[in-house]
């Protein structure tokens, strides 16, 4: 695990505009930056950052946090892949809590394996666009697949020198180590003999999520017959076939904004695709789909839709993964080119407009498109004929939602002329211990009625909980002067509140006023803040917002980026452009502390008074004395504190 010291440093050190700007532009407005939404399609800014604060807000998607939630939500990360982005980004050594000698063997060895597999991108990059022999061969060969210098670069592409141990052998000169040379697969070793995997090959990397290449994809350029015309690297520590899928590091942004992702089988569809425009495409590399991939792609989006070239035996093996991708609960479509046409070929005849247009036309159902497919089979033959209807009821029965099983099993009757009753008894069959799905027999016709929209209710306790937490966050030091309101009965015997002046810091004032009517937070995430500041506040003079964000919970941090934020929200639309002037909270804090208390003591009586009448309803009457007289005072107390606000009852 990577050392609390690291992960402090990363903090103090990373600026959360600069690691947002490479991703975002971003412009100056006041004290902070603006810019549009990387998460929404928008044309007027809604995405605000504060260096300051060290936060950002999307107020379009209503996302926020500090710099590694960005990196977590933008680019996917995990929470340890985004400590160690920050940490390469600002040259930061990561240090390891203590491990085992063999946890610390086993991750050594793995950063072996990771930096020898990114010397080898690059050495295959450099031959590739640098020399004579690898602009002869390797770059004439994707130029002639239409590939740009721009999409070259962009995926890294290479080429290994067609010799026996070019690249082995200026590995070991430049120090990389043989055990891990072969253990990535980059060499093969035969007794004193070294070899290179991938010569006289063009080379694809294969990228993490997080952009580190895990291995490789060789394609020879010979026509040589008793050579396999793709070669992938070997399974490894670091490279797990069934784990990976090709271009999803440069794929995951546009398949989480387009809420799609595309699965076509070949490196070249994927490059293809991104150089025509489309970049929510992603491949599994020509080996079967896996549960893994499939949740690689859920975790960006529910939707996914394969596109197949027009080998029909090609598409019978494809169809496999279908079913694992239903039993994800994904929603998954099937798209077909012309005959001879590949996703590659027919995206570099074709503009994005046409290729999407395309693809919006001929993405059919699964269910629709594999009883078209397989029913071409068996023609006339109705044992063929029951054996597919009973293959796709068993893909039906992987669908985990009953409401798609159902419609799915409609369409299915219609579109093979089979009575619904059937194949709700074949289902029947397969789905777990034999239960019938229940369904009745005659649907009653829908009645439209038209509902008016219910009210939004307000949760008054929530609001002034979180406004007692934007106070303490925006001014919890500030010193002010406050008029505390002293509860006495005056000489008619009425409750009446004096005022007694006096100086204090604002979490004083705060913290004595909670602690003096015992008023606890009923909001889990706020409670947690609120002792988290109090500590922070008694014990650090040197207090600072952004390092207290940085010491919260995920859950905690987008909520207190949420209410530090929301104040800053009307500077996006230049109000005071328009002679629109937003109050100044800081001009009036004492103030604003002094009517937040008494809203929340307020509301805590007018609950009590409700709680109290309720119990009225279930005594007796020589048992509703005391409890009326109890009443009547917090009718009393509630009356002076509505006063005191300036609010009626």
């Amino acid at each position: 695990m990577i050392s609390k010291s690291t992960i402090d440093q990363v903090f103090e050190t990373a600026r959360v505009e600069e690691v947002i700007g490479d991703f975002v532009q971003l412009k100056k407005s006041g004290s902070n930056f603006k810019g549009l939404s990387p998460f929404t399609d928008e044309r007027t800014p809604s995405f605000m950052v504060s260096p300051v604060k060290q936060i950002w807000k999307d107020f379009s998607s209503g996302k926020g946090g500090n710099v590694v939630a960005f990196l977590m939500e933008h680019e996917h990360f995990s929470y340890p892949e985004a400590i160690r982005y920050l940490a390469k980004k600002y040259q930061i050594e990561i240090e390891e809590t203590e491990q085992t000698d063999q946890e610390k063997l086993i991750r050594d060895e793995q950063e072996s394996m990771y930096l020898v597999s990114e010397f080898a991108a690059q050495f295959f990059r450099q031959t590739l666009l640098e020399t004579d022999i690898g602009k002869a061969i390797g770059l004439s060969y994707f130029k002639e697949r239409g590939f740009t210098i721009e999409t070259i670069k962009k995926f890294d592409l290479g080429y290994s020198p067609d010799q026996w141990s070019t690249f082995t052998d200026h590995a070991l000169e430049k120090g990389y180590q043989l055990k891990f040379l072969e253990k990535t697969g980059l060499t093969i070793v035969r007794e004193d003999k070294k070899f290179d995997r991938f010569k006289g090959r063009v080379m694809f990397p294969i990228h993490s999520m997080s952009g580190r290449v895990l291995g490789f994809g060789g394609r020879i350029l010979t026509s040589d017959k008793r050579t396999a015309k793709y070669l992938n690297s070997p399974e490894s520590e670091i490279y797990h076939k069934s784990k990976v899928l090709y271009g999803l590091y440069h794929a995951k942004q546009a398949i989480a904004k387009e809420d799609r992702c595309y699965l076509v089988e070949g490196y070249t569809d994927v490059i293809q695709f991104h150089q025509t425009g489309i970049e929510n495409v992603v491949s599994s590399s020509g080996t079967a789909l896996t549960p893994e991939q499939i949740r690689l792609i859920n975790r960006l989006t529910p939707n996914i839709t394969l596109l197949f070239d027009s080998d029909p035996a090609g598409i019978r093996a494809s169809l496999r993964g279908v079913d694992l991708i239903l039993e994800q609960g994904m929603n998954v479509q099937i798209c077909t080119f012309p005959e001879g046409e590949d996703p590659d070929s027919f995206a570099r005849k074709n503009s994005s407009e046409q290729l999407r247009a395309y693809i919006e036309a001929h993405s059919h159902d699964f269910i629709a498109f594999k009883a078209s497919l397989l029913m071409e089979d068996a023609k006339n033959d109705p044992v063929k004929r029951a054996g597919i209807i009973r293959d796709i009821v068993n893909s039906i029965a992987r669908i985990p939602d009953q409401i798609q099983q159902e419609l799915y099993l409609q369409e299915t009757a219609r579109t093979l002329d089979i009575s619904e009753e059937v194949l709700f008894a074949t289902l029947a069959q397969v789905v777990s211990k034999g239960q019938q799905p229940t369904r009745p027999r005659k649907m009653k016709q829908m009645e439209v009625v038209r509902k008016e929209p219910a009210p939004v209710k307000v949760d008054a306790l929530y609001e002034l909980e979180k406004t007692i937490i934007g106070i303490l966050l925006h001014y919890g030091p500030v010193e002010e002067q406050f008029e505390d309101l002293i509860l006495k009965q005056n000489e008619k015997g009425e409750l009446v509140l004096e005022p007694v002046v006096h100086q204090a810091r604002v979490f004083e004032k705060v913290f004595l006023d909670l602690q003096e009517d015992e008023i606890a937070f009923t909001n889990p995430q706020f409670q947690k803040v609120y002792q988290q500041l109090m500590n922070h506040y008694t014990q650090d003079a040197n207090f600072s917002v952004d390092t207290f964000v940085n010491s919260l919970g995920p859950e905690e941090v987008s909520e207190v980026t949420h209410i530090l934020m929301d104040e800053e929200q009307h500077v996006l639309h230049d109000w005071d452009r328009m002679n629109i002037f937003v109050k100044d909270k800081k001009a009036e804090i004492a103030r604003l502390v002094n009517e937040t208390i008494l809203s929340l003591r307020r509301h805590l009586v007018s609950q009590k008074i409700m709680e109290l009448t309720e119990m009225l309803k279930s005594k007796e009457i020589a048992e509703t004395s005391a409890l009326l007289q109890e009443v009547m005072d917090y009718n009393s107390l509630r009356r002076v504190l509505s006063e005191k606000l300036n609010r009626v009852l």
